[in-house]
């Protein structure tokens, strides 16, 4: 093992846990190279779908993949740990010590050697230094922020519910800042858990006492898509009764609300953060690596630093240019699927002696899944360029299949109807909303 070639991942994402998984299976099963994955938290869940498992529409645990599990099945060595620190010359990286809940030391500061690195640490939410933000938004970034989330939203419930049963005003207002993807989808869901609720015992509380403002600083919600999108959007949100406020950002978070950059206030019993990335800022301290201002380590289209070619990063994490193109790649779900398939091949072909793989990304289009109501997209044509407009169950359909897609990437196509057929029986027997 010790002459192995080692093939180091950071992050554990969508992209990073598709790359080792592949590697594993061609190169870790055969001997032929160390693969080493390290995260900071031993599960994986689809980062798509953490805004259902904050509304409770998911329950985490069936959809978790625990890292030491699948590295055992799939030939390659799991470390836990939060990478904080980098050595080019010695090809290290160093992991920050593991402390419990009450902040001691199970496990000391390390070191890890690597002959590649390839950091897919993902990315955070950006607040843009709005006053506020940190002390009074939640956040989506991880599962445990999802599942604080869900807790919290489940006593915001209960608490408006008693209101109402004492004859008090029972109102909930919530307010989602940010009206991209994430934004949208989440008060579809939250529309749909304050309309769930009352069928297990919360019926003082009617759905319209729930009020779901999204807030939106450019012209338009899903600025990024289409304006066919955004306009068939808006129109679902209004018809799911929440309110979209476009146009003017967030100025200050308080405790019990938001003030808009023209002085307006809006009360707000749960205010969530949605409205931006960044990468994680330990990046533009590693031992010389080139970022820009979004923390995003800049990356040739190989994929790798112009620094360092054993240095690699991928997904929402790093700034990959593309051909006739005034941007880098845009960090999205897909994005970080294709680039794990050309890194992929990249690695392989190293330690073939040939060359990398330059990266060319092909945008498939945009879907948007407005909970169990509906669900509206564009797909992108490879022959002739153009978009075409979806929606209901067809795009239900190809919505669905990028998380299977994922699996299969992960499991294999026969594991995966394993899984399909799993949920399919959990649902029957399920609540339609977790409770707890």
């Amino acid at each position: 093992m010790e002459n192995l070639h080692h093939i180091v991942v950071v992050g554990g994402g969508a992209g990073g846990l598709e790359l080792v998984t592949r590697l594993g299976n061609k190169l870790g099963r055969k001997k032929k190279a160390r693969i080493t994955l390290i995260d900071a938290v031993l599960t994986h869940v689809w980062k798509p779908l953490l805004h259902e498992v904050a509304a409770g529409s998911l329950d985490a645990s069936t959809n978790e993949i625990n890292f030491r599990a699948h590295a055992r099945k799939h030939h390659y060595e799991f470390q836990l740990g939060r990478m904080n620190g980098l050595d080019r010359t010695d090809k290290r990286i160093t992991l920050a010590p593991i402390r419990d809940q009450e902040g001691e030391e199970v496990v000391p500061e390390r070191h890890v050697n690597y002959d590649t690195l390839v950091i897919a640490v993902g990315s955070t939410a950006n607040d843009f230094g709005t006053p506020g933000a940190q002390d009074h938004c939640l956040f989506l970034d991880s599962l445990a922020q999802a599942r604080r989330f869900h807790t919290l939203l489940l006593n915001a419930f209960l608490r408006a519910n008693h209101d109402a049963q004492q004859g008090q005003a029972g109102q909930l207002p919530i307010t989602i800042i940010g009206a991209g993807a994430t934004g949208v989808e989440l008060a579809a869901e939250l529309r749909l858990a304050s309309r769930e609720l009352p069928v297990y015992g919360m019926n003082a509380l009617r759905a319209e006492d729930v009020s779901i403002r999204v807030i939106e600083a450019a012209d338009r919600i899903l600025p990024a898509l289409p304006n066919r999108l955004s306009a068939a959007a808006t129109r679902e949100l209004e018809r799911q009764q929440v309110q979209v406020l476009t146009g003017q950002p967030v100025s200050e978070v308080r405790p019990q609300g938001v003030v808009m950059k023209d002085g307006t206030e809006l009360t707000s019993a749960m205010t969530i953060w949605a409205a931006g990335i960044k990468a994680p800022a330990f990046l533009t301290e590693l031992d010389g690596l080139e970022t820009n201002r979004g923390n995003q380590l800049v990356v040739t289209q190989t994929l790798q630093t112009p620094a360092d070619n054993d240095v690699f990063a991928f997904g929402d994490c790093a700034a990959c240019p593309q051909p006739q193109a005034d941007r880098s790649v845009p960090p999205r779900a897909q994005a970080a699927h294709q680039q794990a398939d050309t890194l992929y091949q990249s690695l392989v072909n190293r330690l073939q002696g040939k060359e990398v793989v330059a990266f060319v990304y092909k945008d498939h289009g945009s879907l948007i899944n407005f909970s169990r109501y509906t669900t509206v997209g564009n797909l992108m044509g490879n022959l002739s360029g153009r978009s075409m407009y979806i929606e209901g169950k067809v795009a239900r359909l190809f919505y669905v299949s990028l998380y299977r897609m994922h699996q299969v990437a992960l499991h294999g196509f026969l594991r995966t109807g394993v899984i399909w057929l799993m949920d399919r029986i959990s649902r029957a027997m399920q609540p339609r909303l977790k409770l707890h």
